[in-house]
């Protein structure tokens, strides 16, 4: 009898703390997982991108929805091909919102903290979540502030706590939360840091991101209405 209960209470000393590892550890696959999600397709879509000064218009098709997009807008050979394509990045520069040229290469490749590059990505989901559902279902569970608080240049923003994957990033809200911008905090090994807006839609199945320098971030309004006028002058 005295074994059995010596096993009995082994089995309750060691469950005491496999049922905290195995919550922390699905805590983190998420949180792992809803990073990526955000970041997609991922910034190595910029990498080994080859501009072309050639504004001759490209005629795309992502999901359904047709664009006539300027050669000199696109980053890749592929992109200016044309036809159904489900993933297309673009560049532009502020405050107007023109495409590449050969003058002004230097300020294309420039990854300096106050570059005005503006890089987009257009692609196809038929499943995304509106900026106010993705607040709260993505990010609230890692902040310190549900209510978030106040900030500079009309958004709120919202801090997450330490030891989360985003303590390294501040999220802020504009547009009465319909628009979520994700941005890295300048660091000594991130000089240079972005804002990513994240899956902002642009038509039926087809969303739009696009990351500008944290630097940039007291022209946000400017910004997104850039984008979204760039976008419907190019759809039809």
């Amino acid at each position: 009898m005295s074994e059995s209960g010596g096993e009995q209470s082994e089995i309750h000393q060691h469950s005491g703390w496999l049922i905290p590892l195995g919550v922390g550890l699905a805590i983190i696959a998420l949180c792992g997982f809803f990073l990526l999600y955000d970041l997609r397709p991922g910034a190595s879509l910029f990498r080994n991108v080859s501009p072309t000064a050639n504004a001759s218009a490209v005629k795309l098709v992502v999901r359904g929805v047709s664009f006539t997009i300027p050669g000199n807008y696109l980053d890749s050979r592929s992109s200016r091909r044309g036809g159904d394509v489900d993933v297309v990045t673009l560049s532009v520069l502020l405050p107007d919102m023109r495409g590449y040229s050969a003058d002004e290469a230097g300020l294309f490749l420039s990854n300096a903290a106050d570059s005005p590059v503006v890089h987009l990505i257009l692609r196809g989901d038929t499943d995304s979540l509106s900026g106010v559902d993705r607040l709260a279902r993505i990010y609230l569970p890692y902040v310190s502030e549900p209510q978030g608080a106040a900030a500079e240049f009309g958004l709120t923003r919202y801090t997450f706590r330490d030891g989360t994957c985003y303590e390294r990033n501040d999220l802020y809200a504009g547009d009465g939360g319909r628009l979520l911008l994700l941005c890295e905090r300048p660091a000594q090994d991130l000089p240079s840091p972005n804002c990513l807006a994240i899956d902002h839609p642009v038509a039926k199945g087809v969303t739009l991101s696009y990351r500008f320098k944290r630097a940039q971030l007291s022209g946000w309004r400017d910004i997104a209405k850039g984008v979204d006028k760039l976008l419907t002058g190019f759809m039809y």
